[in-house]
């Protein structure tokens, strides 16, 4: 009987250890997204190569983006980027959440190896007559014994918990990797769209102190014929209204534009008093959008690819709370010294060795905790489906965003088109009631309405300028990127787009 239990036991650690390869986790697949063939604000003139091209996203966050800010061809942007990748705090922040994720990935992966201690100590203990086969009223005396032994331990993974607890680690620092190239992408995006903004309020500065004063020396002019009996007061009192006006839209724009430095140098990681920004008027910016712009730009979205990398870590789980269910096997053991004299401590004869666990079993096996592992699994599927949801949430965002940049563009450039005409229809009504005016033909109100217009228009052609610039910024952002295509053998790298027109 005895002999038939010695044999049963090493055959019993062999099936567990067969069992090792059974995990329990259940199979990754990526759901199943309903995307569209094709943006429907793109170019409807698309010819069939360039549609071929659209497929559906997934996500590719590792593609190379380059420095898609490049396409404006301004060199204080560029500045401005770089400047802000090395300092910009959040993205430190972003960056330093990436090491953790790592940290703790390797800690997951630490699980797999054995675990080996060391140590040397003495204890002092007194023993029960009856561990030592005495009767119970028997005299013991306490006793001190010296150890210096190393322990090892090591669980064995029978059915995939050490293995889906790494694969869980594993994305989750995948999917921190990918939210701070989200995080780079949108500093990169604010930067521009703020140096824009900071440019845009030049250029409406620079209109409205020419405007001052423009309408500065129609008033002494005015005035000298009022002085002169030619004119009325009215006439004077209107030029001093819209000199007044004039004024007062200048110091709003000075308001916002300090405000605007001041949000661009915290991106910058500076102190506002630590920044200022040269006056540089912003000119007409013409970006491009090639026809037929591929679906496949979406997959390099940061922030798709963190919702990936989340269900990939949550079905991970799955697996860990489905392994708690089934026995855990763990080997453990001790081989050192042990004597009752420190001297003794180090001879042949004091060696010890210990298989098997100080305390408890090698083998655990759960039987009753309350229903306590069902509400885990349950736990763990409902975070699954909730990253699910939040995944497919996250590419129907970023298709809106597309389409709203596209629209964005194809709106603005039919708009900046009709602007341009009021403007020039405006030039020229403020020349004709100057020439009336010097004439006698017409009152100063004519003159002074017209050229209220022609600022009106002025700015609202400035602003247009503006919202182009930092539409055509969202859309890069929107499509994670540039929309530059990998550089076939033979031709320039990525970073070498098409520049933007500036006028």
């Amino acid at each position: 009987m005895r002999a038939t239990t010695l044999t049963r036991v090493p055959l019993l650690l062999a099936a567990l250890l067969v069992l090792a390869g059974c995990a329990v986790a259940p199979a990754y697949e990526r759901p199943a997204l309903a995307t569209p063939a094709a943006f429907k604000e793109a170019d409807a003139k698309v010819d069939a190569d360039a549609a071929a091209r659209w497929k559906p996203a997934a996500p590719a966050e590792d593609l190379h983006r380059g420095e898609w800010w490049k396409i404006f061809a301004d060199d204080t942007l560029n500045a401005l980027e770089a400047e802000a990748l090395a300092a910009n705090q959040e993205l430190a922040a972003a960056a330093a959440r990436l090491a953790q994720a790592r940290a703790l990935e390797g800690s997951a992966r630490a699980e797999r190896a054995p675990q080996i201690d060391a140590g040397f100590g003495p204890s002092r203990q007194r023993a029960s007559p009856a561990a030592q086969g005495l009767a119970a009223d028997a005299d013991t005396s306490p006793a001190t014994l010296w150890r210096a032994q190393a322990t090892i331990a090591y669980e064995v993974d029978l059915f995939g918990r050490v293995a889906s607890a790494v694969e869980a680690a594993g994305a989750d620092s995948a999917q921190r990797a990918a939210l701070l190239r989200s995080v780079q992408l949108a500093l990169q995006a604010d930067v521009a769209q703020a140096y824009f903004l900071l440019r845009e309020l030049d250029a409406e500065q620079a209109l409205f102190g020419a405007t001052v004063r423009l309408r500065e020396e129609a008033l002494r002019l005015l005035q000298r014929r009022f002085d002169a009996g030619d004119i009325g007061e009215l006439d004077v009192a209107r030029a001093r209204t819209e000199l007044a006006a004039a004024q007062a839209e200048a110091h709003g724009i000075a308001r916002r534009r300090a405000a605007a430095e001041h949000a661009l140098a915290i991106l910058l990681g500076k102190p506002p008093a630590a920044f200022d920004f040269a006056a540089q008027p912003l000119a007409r910016v013409a970006v491009a959008v090639p026809p037929g712009l591929p679906s496949a730009l979406l997959e390099r979205r940061p922030d798709i690819a963190a919702a990936e990398r989340a269900m990939a870590a949550a079905n991970a789980r799955i697996g860990i709370a489905r392994a708690a269910f089934f026995p855990r096997l763990t080997l453990t053991g001790a081989l050192g010294y042990e004597s009752a004299e420190l001297g003794d401590l180090l001879r042949w004869s004091s060696r010890s060795f210990l298989l098997g666990p100080l305390a408890g079993t090698v083998l655990s096996l759960p039987i009753f905790d309350g229903g306590r592992r069902d509400a885990e699994l349950a736990r763990s599927r409902a975070v699954f489906e909730e990253d699910v949801a939040r995944y497919r949430q996250t590419v129907l965002e970023a298709f809106r965003e597309v389409e709203d940049g596209l629209a964005a563009l194809r709106t603005l450039a039919d708009q900046t088109r009709t602007q341009d005409e009021a403007l020039a229809a405006a030039e020229r009504a403020a020349r004709l009631s100057q020439l009336q005016y010097r004439e006698g033909a017409t009152s100063y109100f004519e003159v002074i309405d017209a050229d209220r217009s022609v600022l009106q228009q002025r700015r609202a052609a400035l602003q247009l300028d503006g919202e182009h610039a930092r539409a055509a910024v969202a859309l890069i952002r929107a499509l994670g990127g540039g929309w530059d295509e990998a550089p076939a053998a033979g031709t320039p790298a990525a970073g070498s787009a098409p520049a933007a027109r500036q006028g």
